[in-house]
């Protein structure tokens, strides 16, 4: 039986553009490594790294951020370098405040084995970053650099890649999120409490924390099951310190992945970072810290492969106290009012001398040891000159 000769033609047209798109697929430039190197991994699975700004030899700390979108350096950088920024008339908006920045323009970033130029640098105060972490932030490295390349972190080894724009294969055994990035990565989740539910969250490596839910969210979906107590917590953002609660929730689902009694903070959303009901939050660097991640804008994906830390167990300690690291000493930051810590004396200013017998004055350490829930803890403080002793009991936020 012959086949007409019009459809003949179409199915000869419907070939050749098949074999032109494979043809095009076939010639995809495929991505290629540009550079491998080491980053430091803070608190909460914060990603710290290295670089220089151009033409200074200073080696500066960076914590890499999906959650800014663009590249910023420290105040304080600036003025150790001598640089005048320029004022502008547009606005960053963060957990604490939103303000007026200024820029530095077309800027030169050298990363090791890489130089990434023609960037607009805005300008921000970071010293309570350089505080919490006890190291000094230098600025932060967001959209600007991340979407100009294939970025792959290896949690396991502690190592980033840096890739050309192009074709790449996923490892198996991953899951690929296709999200909305503009700039920022936003993609859905489910939480399950007293409901389930689904919403869109923000993807940010550079907090350091496992879910950040705002209250706006929490109260029209009910999500929370009744009778959760809050705990009275203090956090640190763009904007300074923000007062806010901590909790668990039953289960987080990313995609097939499925954590259960995790730790949630729940803040007021007032400058509206969150734009509710368009998230309900964000999925932070604590609970991302167990999947290696490549990060692929061009294309509109993240993949998640779990690492050797996906079973690790989440913190669940609450002593009410923040530590901070000022000007070479440790000191007590907020003291949660009814806390075990305000409870048994403590107060905010106070300067830590040790924490169960250990003198090593290593903020690290320390936040270490106090992630202990159930253990008694000992702080030996300096209050007006003075030496004291303070005993308490670490408690746990999960009711087993």
């Amino acid at each position: 039986m012959k086949m007409p000769m019009k459809k003949l033609f179409l199915v000869i047209a419907l070939a050749g553009l098949l074999s032109e798109s494979r043809a095009q697929e076939e010639f995809i430039e495929p991505a290629r490594l540009v550079t491998r190197f080491n980053f430091v991994q803070l608190t909460g699975g914060v990603i710290l790294m290295q670089g220089r700004l151009d033409p200074f030899p200073d080696t500066l700390n960076f914590i890499f951020d999906t959650g800014s979108g663009g590249i910023s350096l420290d105040s304080s950088t600036a003025i150790y370098f001598g640089l005048q920024p320029q004022p502008s008339n547009r606005t960053i908006r963060g957990i604490g405040g939103i303000r007026n920045v200024s820029f530095l323009y077309n800027r030169t970033l050298h990363l090791p084995g890489l130089t990434v130029d023609s960037l607009n640098f805005h300008i921000n105060n970071y010293q309570i970053l350089t505080s919490v972490y006890g190291e000094q932030i230098d600025g932060i490295i967001g959209y600007s650099v991340i979407s100009r390349y294939i970025i792959k972190v290896d949690y396991d080894s502690s190592k980033m890649e840096f890739w050309t724009k192009g074709a790449i294969r996923y490892p198996s055994g991953g899951f690929l999120m296709r999200p909305s990035i503009n700039p920022l990565p936003v993609h859905a989740a489910r939480v399950r409490d007293e409901r389930n539910i689904a919403t869109r969250f923000l993807v940010d490596l550079g907090a350091g924390l496992n879910m950040m839910l705002s209250t706006e969210f929490v109260r029209d979906s009910n999500v929370l099951r009744k009778g959760r107590k809050l705990y009275a917590k203090e956090a640190e953002g763009l904007g300074g310190k923000v007062d806010m609660h901590l909790t668990v929730v039953k289960e987080i689902r990313i995609g097939p992945y499925k954590f259960r009694n995790i730790p949630v903070y729940i803040f007021d959303d007032v400058y509206n970072v969150t734009s509710y009901p368009h998230l309900g939050g964000l999925i932070g660097s604590d609970l991302l810290r167990r999947f290696n991640i490549t990060l692929n804008y061009e294309k509109r994906q993240i993949h998640l492969r779990p690492n050797g830390h996906f079973h690790d167990p989440f913190d669940y300690s609450y002593s009410g106290i923040e530590l901070y690291y000022i000007n070479g000493i440790i000191i007590l930051g907020d003291v949660a009012a009814g806390s075990p810590a305000e409870k048994a004396g403590l107060k905010e200013g106070d300067q830590v001398i040790a924490i169960n017998n250990d003198f090593s004055q290593s903020l690290q350490h320390y936040k270490l040891t106090l992630q202990s829930a159930g253990d008694r803890l000992k702080l030996i403080v300096m209050r007006n000159g003075q030496l004291m002793q303070f005993n308490f009991k670490v408690v746990s936020i999960i009711r087993r």
